[in-house]
């Protein structure tokens, strides 16, 4: 009823008309979405291995886990609008810049509960294992492993949608067929119909292949995949100077294997500086270059366009995320009709999203923020309802000997639990909003760096191309570090056992 009421304004597509035309041309919908389902299903498997092999590494190797969880974060912060151009320029026509981006849109989701996970051990269960004179293979085979498996179905319920969307991002810049491509040419021609066709076949492929996981995790574990939340940390008997310290030294350590990892691969393949750009290049064309003052210019003015609506939007979702969660504990009841509405908010890719929200509120700052509150909102809601969950048995029971509220059990015992798991989110979230904008930006804005972006790639001005996405990668790192340095601060006084080293 209330898409044909608002069907003249060109903004929603009635049922029957989205029923019609998947009715009026199902072959053309099958075989896009058997395109892009293979290119989302290869990527899925080889992110998800990468993380798998990451992992392990990093649990027989514990000195090189901080490395490796440094480098995976920076890798996920690059923005999939301007790494999905270069892949294409790199790998040319063909499938693989929608494989290599649906890898990389999953294998952090993955790589971070398993690196949570393979350290989530009682340990009695090293001490048996070592009593008998193994080593961490051992313990990794025979305990880790097992005691991981929650943390890795958790993992890749997560990652399914992810890979779905991170194979769409990468039938827009070239491909000749797939959903991807059905969204850009049905944007164009303003077929709503079509678009919204396309956004509900996106989205169901996302909730089943999300149900699914969920239902394989049932079958194989004896319970459900618990939350994601840190083990406890190792005392540090230095105090916190020599953490800033070390902390300092991590970051630079990462940055120089970063630089070094990029030009050597580079350098390796042998590949034109044209299209493929090294640091020094960089480096030459925004601070030696005779117009390197311009490019500068024009980085920031993008950065401040997109900063205005990015942040707004962020804080937006989660605000809503806790809230919602918060409103749900208090009222168990309305859980079953809101789940399934986040549920289907979070697995309609943002590339298909962001042209009809565009439509409906506008290329100004309410459908940008609106976008954001979006992606950073299920992630959110979901790890905040959790967390909420968590709240000590005996401490809930001492309350109930005092005849507490819900209320009163809500802001002393459940809040408290929660927080572990909303700083997660919020965490997560910093890349997840970072790519809403940019995704907004490129398909329907035209201002901010997602525009700046698209159009240097688009015009072969690849010395922009390269430093928006260096720039953005370091931003997004930065952001993550600093909601952790927030999170340490509040979770030492109110879940100590949360803080992480």
């Amino acid at each position: 009823m209330t898409a044909r009421l608002v069907a003249a304004s060109f903004i929603l597509a009635a049922p029957s008309q989205i029923i019609g035309w998947l009715a009026r041309h199902p072959g053309l919908t099958g075989r896009a979405l058997a395109t892009t389902f293979a290119n989302a299903a290869i990527g899925f498997v080889a992110g998800n291995l990468a993380a798998i092999l990451l992992s392990a590494v990093a649990a027989v190797w514990p000195r090189s886990r901080a490395t490796i969880a440094g480098l995976a974060l920076l890798v996920f912060c690059l923005p999939l609008v301007a790494t999905g151009p270069i892949l294409r320029v790199l790998l040319g026509p063909g499938n693989g810049p929608q494989i290599w981006l649906a890898a990389l849109a999953v294998y952090y989701t993955t790589l971070v509960p398993l690196m949570v996970g393979l350290r989530a051990v009682p340990a009695v269960w090293l001490d048996l294992v070592r009593s008998y004179g193994r080593g961490r293979r051992a313990e990794l085979i025979h305990i880790r492993a097992r005691a991981a498996l929650p943390y890795l179905f958790a993992g890749l319920q997560i990652a399914a949608p992810a890979a779905f969307l991170g194979a769409m991002v990468g039938e827009f810049t070239g491909a000749e067929r797939g959903l991807g491509v059905l969204t850009i040419r049905f944007t164009r021609a303003m077929d709503l119909p079509a678009l919204w066709a396309v956004a509900v076949v996106a989205a169901l492929v996302s909730i089943l292949s999300y149900a699914a996981f969920g239902r394989l995790a049932e079958a194989v574990l004896d319970e459900k995949p618990p939350v994601i939340l840190s083990p406890p940390p190792e005392p540090d008997p230095y105090g916190w100077r020599a953490g800033w310290l070390a902390g300092l030294g991590r970051g630079a350590l990462i940055a120089a294997l970063a630089l070094l990892v990029w030009w050597g691969l580079m350098e390796a393949l042998g590949l034109n500086r044209f299209f493929a750009k090294r640091p020094g290049d960089l480096f030459e064309a925004f601070f030696l270059a005779p117009d390197a003052a311009a490019t500068r210019g024009a980085l920031l003015a993008a950065l401040a366009q997109t900063g205005v609506y990015v942040l707004p939007g962020y804080l937006a979702g989660l605000a809503l995320g806790a809230v919602l969660a918060i409103f749900l504990t208090l009222l168990p009841a309305l859980a079953a009709v809101a789940m399934p509405v986040a549920v289907a908010l979070r697995a309609i890719p943002i590339v298909t999203t962001a042209p009809l929200v565009v439509l409906a509120l506008g290329r100004g700052a309410a459908g940008t923020i609106t976008l954001v509150a979006i992606m950073v909102f299920f992630p959110t809601f979901v790890a905040c309802l959790h967390g909420l969950r968590q709240a000590p048995g005996p401490i809930m029971d001492l309350f109930d000997s005092y005849a507490a509220g819900p209320v009163s059990r809500l802001i002393h015992v459940r809040i408290p639990a929660m927080l572990p798991a909303f700083f997660a989110a919020a965490r997560m979230s910093v890349p997840a909003a970072i790519l809403a904008v940019t995704v907004v930006e490129w398909l329907a804005t035209g201002r901010g760096i997602g525009s700046l972006m698209a159009l240097s790639a688009s015009v072969s001005d690849y010395d922009m191309l390269w430093a928006a996405v260096v720039v953005v990668a370091v931003l997004s790192a930065l952001g993550y570090a600093a909601v952790s340095m927030i999170e340490r601060r509040l979770l030492r006084l109110y879940a100590p056992e949360q803080v992480t080293t």
